[in-house]
C-alpha cells in the first residue's frame, strides 16, 4: 500500500505551502459537503490532503463541523495516515502557550455533534481506549522537533463543546480529572477516524493557560491569535518533515488501527439497511 497523508488543519492553519501540483478538489460524500475543497498534491514524492477543518476563513464553529463529512473525504481520497492539529487551552503548568502537544486519550464532553458512521441498520463498535496511532503520533513529534517546536508526547485532550471558553469552575474540574489541555474539536474526528480505520495522531498547539491559572486569568483572545499565528508556521514546518518520515511505501499498521472494523460489525448482514451500507462504502467497503 502506498502512503498518503491527510491533514486537518486547526484555528490559525488554513494552508500548506510546497505541495507539488496542488489543487484544489471538490468531493461528494454521503455525509454531506466537507468544511472546504480538500487541496492535493505531492510532498516529496508523497501524496498528501490537506482540509482546513473550519474552511478558509474560519466559517465553521466547532459544533458544525461536518466531522463525517470530513473523515469520509479524506479516507475515499485514498488517505491511509491523518494528522490533525488543533488549538488548545492548557491545563499545566509546564505546557506554555507555543508548546506542541502530542494527546494520546481524550474525555469526551461534547454533546451536540453526530459521533458515528454507524447506527440503526448497520450497528459497530469499535476499540478505542488507545484512541490515536502510536506509530503515527511518534513520527509527528519527530517532525515537530526537527521543526523547532517544544514537544510534550502523552497527554489527555479535554473535549469540550464551546463555543464559548471554560468557566473556571470547570477549568479547575477538568484539572482534578487530569486532563492536560483543553480543546472544542477533537472529538469526534478521533472517533469517526478510528471507525474510518484511519491512522490518528492529534497535535495540540497550547495558546493559553485557559482560565485556572492565578496569573492569567481568562483566555485572552488577542494573545490566542498571536499565539495561533507563531504556531500556525511551526505546524506547516511539521507537516513538511512528515513525508520524509513515513514513507511512500506503508505496511499494515502495528497497531491495528486500519483493522478496526475487522471484528466491529454486530449487525447481521441480512438485517442490514442498504441504504446505510451504501453510505459506508468509503469508510467501511474493506468490511462490506
Amino acid at each position: 500500500m502506498q502512503t498518503m497523508i491527510g491533514i486537518i488543519g486547526g484555528s490559525g492553519v488554513y494552508q500548506i505551502e510546497g505541495l507539488e501540483g496542488a489543487s484544489w478538489t471538490r468531493v461528494k460524500t454521503p455525509w454531506g459537503k466537507p468544511s472546504d475543497e480538500v487541496l492535493i498534491g505531492r510532498l516529496d514524492g508523497v501524496p498528501m490532503a490537506f482540509l482546513p477543518r473550519h474552511g478558509r476563513g474560519h466559517v465553521h464553529s466547532p459544533t458544525t463541523v461536518p466531522y463525517r463529512a470530513n473523515i469520509d473525504a479524506l479516507k475515499r481520497l485514498g488517505c491511509t495516515d491523518v494528522v490533525a492539529v488543533s488549538a488548545v487551552g492548557s491545563l499545566r503548568e509546564d505546557f506554555a502557550p507555543g508548546d506542541f502537544v502530542l494527546v494520546d486519550q481524550f474525555i469526551d464532553r461534547t454533546f451536540a455533534r453526530e459521533k458515528s458512521f454507524f447506527g440503526t441498520g448497520c450497528v459497530a463498535h469499535v476499540g478505542f481506549a488507545h484512541p490515536t496511532c502510536p506509530r503515527l503520533g511518534k513520527a509527528a513529534a519527530e517532525a515537530a522537533r526537527a521543526a523547532g517546536a517544544r514537544v510534550h508526547e502523552g497527554a489527555t485532550y479535554l473535549a469540550m463543546e464551546g463555543p464559548q471558553f471554560s468557566t473556571l469552575a470547570e477549568s479547575r474540574l477538568y484539572r482534578q480529572w487530569g486532563a492536560d489541555v483543553i480543546g472544542m474539536t477533537g472529538m469526534p474526528e478521533a472517533k469517526l477516524a478510528r471507525e474510518a480505520e484511519l491512522c490518528y495522531a492529534s497535535i495540540a498547539m497550547v495558546t493559553d493557560y485557559d482560565c485556572w491559572h492565578p496569573d492569567h486569568d481568562a483566555v485572552d483572545v488577542a494573545a490566542v491569535i498571536a499565539t495561533l499565528t507563531a504556531n500556525a508556521a511551526l505546524a506547516r514546518a511539521t507537516v513538511a518533515r512528515l513525508p520524509g518520515l513515513l514513507g511512500r511505501d506503508r505496511a499494515d499498521c502495528p497497531h491495528g488501527c486500519d483493522r478496526a472494523l475487522t471484528h466491529a460489525l454486530m449487525t447481521a448482514p441480512d438485517k442490514r439497511d442498504p441504504e446505510l451500507l451504501a453510505r459506508l462504502d468509503a469508510v467501511a467497503g474493506r468490511v462490506l
